[in-house]
């Protein structure tokens, strides 16, 4: 049977009423490229939920968001006036991450996902990597072409013996940069997969975790079928989803 894939949800206000909505690409990716079937997460920061969830997902699928991690979390500066935070996903995804990693369940991060397992695990971010001496602006040009916002921006270097180098069999990939936050210092226990021109992390793995632990901070959700880098990461993470199911009901 096909793996069940939890996806977390953000909490979004339409006309005066909360949402939980997770965008259709990354249930679309968790389905068609690492074939699972996915089910959304409410943002509901309850620990009786979260407890539930983990005894019936074979993986977890964090996905990227508009909102940021609140900065609280991290020991970081207040944020900005304006910022966009959702503190239900943060109630939710926060603990889940832990319980998710303790128990060996498969998990995959993407952009904010990508941020909150390394918060979880002790790291700290940049608010607005732009701003930092010699990194460069990641954030996603200013149109309404959604195939101009998610098109190849920048090179990433690969790690040596990284699994995204083994998963590819080159060193260097394009990916798409759609982020304004990113990893000022790695959390303990995870190694770099993938850096930037200009030196930022933009994929890592959990080293000696109890199951398949990575995350990237770029969408290979976009198009996944178009560009071997996000089908290969997709089919990592549903193979491990489903070696989890079997072990699971056996």
């Amino acid at each position: 049977m096909s793996p069940i894939i939890g996806i977390p949800c953000d909490v979004k206000t339409i006309a005066g009423t909360p949402f939980h909505a997770v965008g259709e690409k990354y249930i679309t990716a968790a389905v068609g490229a690492a074939g699972g079937v996915a089910v959304l997460i409410p943002a509901l920061g309850d620990a009786a939920q979260l407890e539930a969830i983990i005894r019936m997902v074979d993986g977890i699928l964090l996905p990227g968001s508009p909102s940021n991690i609140e900065p609280c979390h991290y020991q970081g500066e207040p944020s900005r006036p304006g910022t966009l935070h959702d503190t239900a996903r943060d109630a939710t995804t926060l603990p889940l991450v832990q319980q998710v990693l303790a128990a060996g369940i498969p998990l995959l991060g993407i952009c904010r996902g990508f941020q909150e397992i390394n918060v979880v695990l002790g790291g700290e971010l940049h608010q607005h990597v732009q701003e930092q001496t010699g990194l460069q602006d990641h954030r996603e040009p200013d149109t309404d072409d959604a195939d101009l916002r998610y098109g190849a921006a920048h090179s990433i270097r690969l790690s040596e013996g990284s699994w995204l180098q083994g998963w590819l069999g080159r060193n260097t990939a394009m990916v798409n940069s759609l982020h304004q936050q990113g990893i000022k210092r790695l959390a303990p226990g995870l190694i770099a997969e993938a850096v930037a021109e200009d030196g930022l992390i933009e994929a890592y793995r959990i080293d000696n975790g109890r199951g398949f632990a990575y995350a990237v901070q770029w969408h290979p959700e976009w198009k996944y079928w178009e560009n071997d880098v996000s089908r290969m990461i997709f089919v990592a993470f549903g193979d491990a989803c489903r070696e989890h199911r079997m072990r699971r009901n056996q």
